[in-house]
């Protein structure tokens, strides 16, 4: 198989850019993986976006440098303009990945467990020890890692990747109590759990089914590592969800909104488009939180300038 490469022609086309003005020397320059600046050489991709960055890319060995078109004009071949440099890096990266990867097939490492009646796309990467279920179904190019599990029902989109160790569609924590008895009798757990195309898992994250109907991950949202979604949520598009956040039973959050680490979310809660909860904020039951771009803190999560208000006060009452 033939190492997948980059010309500058085809990055242009990549990031959807007018093509660069090429020259005889600039259109056969090939690079074959991304690097940092302090270790590329003539087949690496970088970037750079500020003056310092750009001098020590220019002295670098790089074969190719984006960097951003607010920077002085420089003239150099290597340097390649675009908007955002570093989500060009990011773009190209992901390009060379996947090359790498359409022609090596489907790849299922043979201590993994896969039910014969589980359906894969074409690609599909399963790691050691994974165990994907009965009756689930994995898109094109999806990425599972060691020790994940992919339980029965599952719907993977397309591009997805589960790191290792993570759980989805584990039965939700769904208990009803008796009044008389005081006894608790598991409610049904019987729904699905669907995860959009282009989502990212991260490792140990634990993804509960839903009860009667549907857990679901919009397309584009990006979880990390340690991360808890109960059963009956539904997560928007383009959301992003940082470590060891909780969230409970049938909430909603909407696209685009951010939660930052050890955020907690209690059931029945609403958080709107676009909104931003900041490290450890708390939300309490049934709650609705909205506020496009805003800044929420504190338990129970508020705007973040009255957070500030409040411990400030809570100061001078010392």
């Amino acid at each position: 198989m033939n190492q997948p490469a980059l010309t500058p022609r085809q990055i242009a086309e990549l990031l959807g850019e007018q093509p660069f003005s090429f020259d005889e020397d600039r259109e056969h320059t090939r690079v074959t993986r991304v690097q940092s600046i302090a270790k590329a050489d003539a087949s690496s991709l970088v970037f750079a976006e500020d003056a310092a960055s750009l001098a020590a890319a220019i002295a670098s060995g790089a074969g190719l440098i984006l960097v951003g078109k607010g920077l002085p004009p420089i003239e150099n071949k290597r340097v390649l303009r675009v908007p955002e440099p570093r989500y060009a890096f990011a773009l190209c990266a992901r390009w060379l990945a996947e090359q790498e990867v359409s022609e090596s097939g489907q790849v299922i490492h043979a201590s993994a467990s896969v039910d014969p009646s589980a359906r894969m796309g074409a690609r599909v990467r399963i790691g050691a020890g994974a165990v994907v279920g009965a009756g689930a179904v994995l898109g094109d190019d999806v990425v599972v890692g060691s020790n994940a599990v992919i339980a029965e029902g599952v719907v993977l989109g397309k591009r997805v990747v589960v790191q290792s160790g993570a759980v989805l569609g584990s039965r939700g924590f769904g208990y009803v109590r008796s009044s008389r008895t005081g006894e608790y009798l598991l409610f049904p757990q019987q729904g699905e759990l669907v995860i959009e195309d282009d989502v990212e898992i991260g490792a140990n994250t634990t993804i509960d089914r839903g009860a009667l109907e549907e857990t679901r991950i919009g397309r584009g949202t990006k979880i990390d590592n340690l991360v808890h979604i109960g059963h009956n949520c539904r997560i928007g598009r383009n959301v992003v969800i940082a470590a060891q956040v909780g969230i409970s039973g049938s909430c909603v959050i909407e696209d685009g909104a951010v939660l930052a680490g050890q955020v907690g979310i209690s059931d029945h809660c609403h958080i709107g488009p676009g909104v931003i909860l900041g490290g450890q904020a708390g939300v309490y039951r049934g709650k609705t939180v909205t506020g496009p771009g805003e800044v929420f803190a504190g338990t129970p999560a508020e705007p973040l300038r009255e957070q500030m208000r409040s411990l400030a006060r809570l100061r001078r009452l010392r």
